[in-house]
């Protein structure tokens, strides 16, 4: 993964398998991705289960009780050649024994590193075999309940704007090489309707950043407390906008937020 980094590595970072620069490179890539971070947190479980697996010993030989071992000499009672001859049998045997347990376990571990592959791919790890913080909060910070645009949102500045008829909300906003970026928190808002984010340019220039469809039921009213959080972007830069509008598609506005 030296040369760049692999969304299928999140199996391998997560059973500790990456070396350094690759494992500081995966991290990096996490802060960006949340396909990643939310697999990331389905394999905790399973990257756990594995660490219990310690390392294996080979079984000391067992003496039947009552037995002991008889020489074989020849008619001259030279016994030597026999006992170095048991020796080395029991020796070898207790070599294939402690392989033929080394491979038993390596099949173990290949097959929950494939179960592991498996969810890197998209299926879901139905259960969590331990408590406490996840592996993707420890590794990005972050809160896996969160969406991306809400993350995005609770991680910056929150610009707030001004909205008519009880609508309130805000925006984080950054500069990108190819124009703006924007998370959008929005409340107090009824539907049925459609709305659309757009940004202004000073030179009155108008983008449409996203748009979406609002239920019945709405966003942070009550009966349904929780505002809508959303993603857009701009070609505009940040420097050339001069405020961001929320509004309706039959063109009534319902928030303003100034830069």
């Amino acid at each position: 993964m030296t040369s760049r980094v692999e969304h299928t590595d999140v199996g391998a970072y997560a059973l500790g398998l990456l070396e350094e620069d690759d494992k500081r490179a995966f991290e990096a890539h996490l802060y960006v991705c949340p396909a990643c971070r939310a697999e990331l947190q389905d394999l905790a479980g399973v990257a756990m289960a594995l660490d219990g697996l310690g390392p294996l010993e080979d079984e000391p030989p067992v003496r039947r009780a009552g037995t002991r071992s008889e020489p074989h000499g020849d008619a001259r009672g030279d016994t030597r050649g026999d006992t170095r001859g048991e020796a080395e049998v029991v020796d070898l045997m207790r070599r294939r024994r402690a392989a033929d347990r080394r491979t038993r376990r390596g099949t173990v571990v290949i097959g929950l590193a494939a179960a592991v592959t498996l969810v890197a791919g998209g299926l879901t790890v139905g259960m969590q075999l331990s408590g406490g913080m996840s592996a993707t909060q420890v590794a990005t910070g972050q809160d896996p309940h969160m969406g991306p645009a809400e993350q995005f949102y609770a991680d910056g500045s929150p610009v707030a704007g001004v909205g008519v008829g009880g609508v309130n909300g805000g925006l984080v906003v950054e500069s990108k090489a190819w124009g703006t970026h924007a998370a959008l928190r929005l409340a107090g808002v009824k539907g049925p309707l459609e709305c659309e984010l757009v940004s202004v340019s000073k030179a009155g220039v108008r983008r449409v950043m996203t748009g979406w469809s609002v239920p019945p039921a709405g966003y942070g009213v009550p009966g349904q407390p929780q505002p809508l959080y959303m993603h857009g972007g701009s070609p505009s830069p940040l420097a050339e906008i001069d405020r961001f509008e929320v509004v309706t598609t039959t063109g009534k506005k319902l928030l303003t937020v100034e830069v």
